[in-house]
């Protein structure tokens, strides 16, 4: 055998190795960075719920929406009624009964529910286009009544014009990919109504028309009633098939997939079922 043969077959071990160490390095550090995301998600939906916990009880329960709570007002084309099974939800789209269902209670100012999405929106969309959950938004305006705005009822009203005009996702998605700069500065109408526009509402004049009137703060108000009557203490709040989703899980794709799949085969939850009238664990999003 030659030295220099040798030599070099020596060389490209010692690469290999090397290339090897790289690798480990870099799945250790993913983990690593993975690991740290779902600890500062985790902990700033803490910091909300324990803000909601604070001051529930000495506030009264309207939020500071801008209009009272009033079950015969009008609401925007999809939302379920005020007698549905997830009364003034809001479906991702018209899923398959027989599906697990899944509801996240958010508040658009909710730093947590934007970090929420940042993290696994896609994926839980993602379950909800493929089919294997029935996606339903549970919207409330509780951080008006703590932050001493009504940015959240706005925003609320302003996505039901965006709903009425098939733009459920888009405007939702859009408004939680633009943040107050500040927690507590809220949205300006102009924003929301660029927010429209971003979201590709095909009628803007229409949209404006609804805006402007407020059509929908009332809607905006009942489903905050319910929120606050199911004594739920913070937001994003999800269940999937009545069952409380860990935060931990409800940021991890792989994770969330995982107990979406068990729960379908009809594998018991490692949680017991959540205490809250406003979730039932056998409904279809169908039921309006």
């Amino acid at each position: 055998m030659s030295e220099p043969g040798k030599n070099r077959r020596d060389r490209a071990a010692a690469a290999r190795e090397a290339a090897n160490a790289g690798e480990k390095k870099r799945e250790r550090t993913v983990r690593i960075v993975g690991a740290i995301t779902v600890l500062v998600v985790v902990a700033g939906i803490i910091g909300v719920a324990l803000i909601a916990k604070t001051q529930s009880s000495s506030t009264s329960a309207d939020g500071g929406t801008t209009a009272a709570a009033d079950p015969n007002a009008p609401l925007p084309k999809t939302v379920f009624s005020s007698t549905a099974i997830h009364p003034y939800g809001v479906p991702y789209s018209n899923a398959d009964t027989g599906v697990p269902v899944l509801e996240i209670w958010e508040d658009f100012q909710c730093p947590a529910c934007q970090a929420v999405e940042k993290a696994n929106g896609a994926g839980i969309e993602t379950l909800a286009d493929q089919g294997k959950i029935a996606l339903i938004w549970r919207p409330t305006t509780f951080l008006d009544r703590n932050l001493g705005n009504d940015a959240s009822a706005r925003a609320l009203a302003a996505w039901g014009c965006a709903i009425d005009q098939g733009k459920t996702r888009d405007f939702h998605n859009t408004v939680f990919s633009n943040p107050p700069a500040k927690e507590g500065d809220g949205f300006t109408d102009e924003q929301l109504t660029t927010f429209a526009k971003d979201a590709g509402v095909p009628d803007m004049a229409a949209f404006t028309t609804c805006f402007s009137a407020k059509t929908y703060l009332p809607w905006a108000a009942n489903s905050t009633q319910v929120f606050f009557d199911s004594s739920i203490q913070g937001t994003p709040y999800a269940l999937l098939n009545g069952v409380e989703v860990p935060t931990e899980t409800l940021v991890n794709e792989a994770a969330l997939e995982k107990l979406v799949s068990d729960t379908a085969a009809g594998k018991a939850p490692a949680s017991a079922p959540a205490a809250s009238t406003a979730a039932s664990a056998a409904a279809s999003p169908a039921a309006s």
